[in-house]
């Protein structure tokens, strides 16, 4: 028969999160959590995953939750516990990731009198949650009123829906005082759940208000005039009604549409690649790819590039479309349209017509230039990052779920046009580099489909202790780029020319082999392009268990090839 916690209040939490469809619960293991782990991991609906480290579990969770597009809890004890969250909670809050954190905390009569595991928790994550609800040290219950218990209830499903309407990190900081681990075996009623019903649990179903018709022709009046339009897509999950919009505005010749690896829109009259394409240009030539109207959507943006064009030579008019933000990354907006692009361009698209123009073809014509330098660069270039990434990209099957770590990851990858059946993803919310394998992990338990993390040899060993987990699927897939440390730093022009480049580049000797063997992986290695092509026949078939490629690339030649590539497009 199953235990549950006898506190009122963790019944309370996980009757709610049941009640609201959360299905998945990341535990870290604690003591002051007991509560609700009894109650989370009794539940039958629950799925309940034990992950050590905090750090790992959030990223994990947010993994999950990125792929499910649903909110997932994180559980932990007191204490530091709680400050391992941050990072994957901050990329949760500018990736707009469905997160649910849920911490237990000391009494307030045991805060900041020298009590161990006990800091201050309420109001930890202000600057980067959504919600957050500090429910209080419970009163018997016996003596509490049925009024307190429905507003206990009520804040707690302000966060869970806050969460799931507006994808974003909530925190609920719960104070449980001892005994921590009695248990009933029983659950208890909810608080007035029948008479309140409607005000307890509202729909959640995000009821979008289509903009008024005569607003939107304002708008549209200024778009089909205009000869020059560029649409610019940032990070975005793969969506089909975005993919079939954008290959119909694409139609239009005054409309100049340019994607991201991390937008999942592609197309023949789709420029991706927007380093390769842009980077060779002068002024002149970015005078007249300069658009009188930029139109953006979707998350973060890579391509410094792109902004540096953007906010050196600004549209007239820029406008935003996403349900819940505007962030001004242009420096030139002039309106938001706080709706989801699906709906906009669904109503867009009756007031638009095309307009002659030889805006997007010219452009499309200089991409295709600038392909063949790419191709010619490409077949003669030597070994190093630059031809790694076009032999792997090349290799991974048709339908993977691509991975990417952060900084010189992604910005090889942006220069490479993506098979597109892949789906892509990375952690540009932050941009960071500290949860980029936990974050895969999370997600490759969720597909059935085999999930592909690229990563460079600093992120990786930085998130090691993501592969201290139980849930690894036996057809995830590393592919480890050591270039002997950080990189990009050698690109960028300061840190090179300084006198602390060791400081910034994080120089070692590690390999990937002793960890592999220690969590139960496969292990292969390359150091040419003869082994990386002979290992890559065989490294996505079906195994026992999950592998690792470790390819090893030279530190030394990697910056001049990538500078010679960008020069070579010229």
């Amino acid at each position: 028969m199953p235990k549950y916690p006898k506190k009122k209040l963790a019944q309370l939490v996980l009757q709610l999160c049941v009640n609201q469809g959360i299905e998945n619960v990341i535990i870290s293991p604690g003591s002051r959590n007991a509560p609700l782990t009894l109650g989370f991991v009794n539940h039958p609906k629950i799925k309940a995953f034990s992950i050590v480290d905090e750090r790992c579990a959030a990223f994990f969770g947010l993994g999950m939750a990125q792929q499910l597009q649903e909110p997932v809890v994180l559980l932990c004890t007191s204490g530091s516990a709680l400050l391992n969250y941050y990072p994957a909670i901050a990329e949760a809050y500018y990736s707009k990731v469905p997160l649910v954190i849920i911490s237990a905390d000391r009494p307030k009569h045991l805060i900041d009198i020298g009590d161990g595991q006990t800091i201050r928790q309420e109001g930890v994550f202000a600057n980067h949650i959504l919600f957050e609800a500090n429910l209080g040290e419970e009163i018997p219950f016996k003596t509490i009123d049925a009024k307190n218990k429905l507003m206990n209830a009520r804040v707690v499903m302000e966060a869970l829906n806050c969460s799931k309407e507006k994808m974003g990190p909530v925190h609920i900081n719960i104070a449980f005082d001892e005994p921590l681990y009695d248990t009933v075996d029983f659950l208890y009623p909810l608080p007035a759940l029948d008479k309140e019903k409607n005000e307890l649990l509202p729909d959640t179903l995000l009821k979008e208000q289509p903009i008024p018709v005569e607003e939107l022709q304002t708008f549209a009046d200024k778009w089909n005039k205009a000869s020059k339009k560029m649409v610019l897509i940032g990070s975005h999950a793969p969506d089909e009604l975005i993919q079939t919009q954008m290959s119909h505005l694409s139609k239009d010749p005054s409309v100049l549409i340019l994607t991201e690896t991390t937008s999942n829109v592609a197309g023949g009259r789709v420029i991706s690649s927007i380093d390769q394409l842009i980077f060779p240009l002068d002024a002149n030539e970015y005078e007249a790819l300069r658009p009188e109207i930029l139109l953006t959507f979707g998350g973060m943006v890579v391509s410094k590039k792109v902004k540096e064009f953007l906010r050196k030579f600004p549209p007239k008019l820029h406008w935003h479309v996403d349900a819940h933000r505007a962030q001004d990354t242009y420096h030139c907006l002039n309106r938001h349209f706080a709706i989801s692009p699906q709906l906009f361009f669904s109503q867009f698209f009756f007031l638009t017509k095309n307009r002659t123009s030889t805006y997007q073809g010219s452009w499309l014509e200089i991409k295709k230039e600038r392909k063949i330098h790419h191709d010619d660069f490409l077949y003669r270039v030597e070994y190093s990052d630059i031809l790694v990434f076009k032999t792997i990209l090349k290799s991974m099957p048709s339908s993977s779920n691509v991975q990417l770590s952060n900084s010189s990851i992604i910005r090889y990858t942006q220069l490479f046009d993506i098979d597109p059946s892949f789906k892509i993803f990375c952690n540009r919310g932050t941009s960071g580099i500290d949860g980029s394998t936990s974050t895969a992990i999370g997600a490759a338990f969720t597909q059935k489909e085999q999930t592909i993390l690229i990563t460079g040899d600093i992120s990786f060993f930085y998130d090691s202790n993501a592969l201290w987990n139980n849930y690894l699927p036996a057809n995830f897939r590393i592919l480890l780029i050591n270039n002997g440390g950080g990189g990009i730093f050698r690109f960028i022009p300061g840190p090179k020319a300084s006198d602390a480049l060791d400081y910034f580049e994080t120089r070692h000797e590690l390999n990937a082999s002793h960890l592999c063997e220690m969590y139960g992986f496969g292990y292969e290695s390359a150091r040419n392009i003869e082994e990386l092509e002979e290992q890559l026949q065989t490294f996505y078939q079906d195994e026992a268990r999950p592998k690792l490629m470790e390819i090893f690339t030279p530190t030394e030649r990697n910056d001049l090839c990538l500078k010679a590539y960008f020069n070579a497009l010229k």
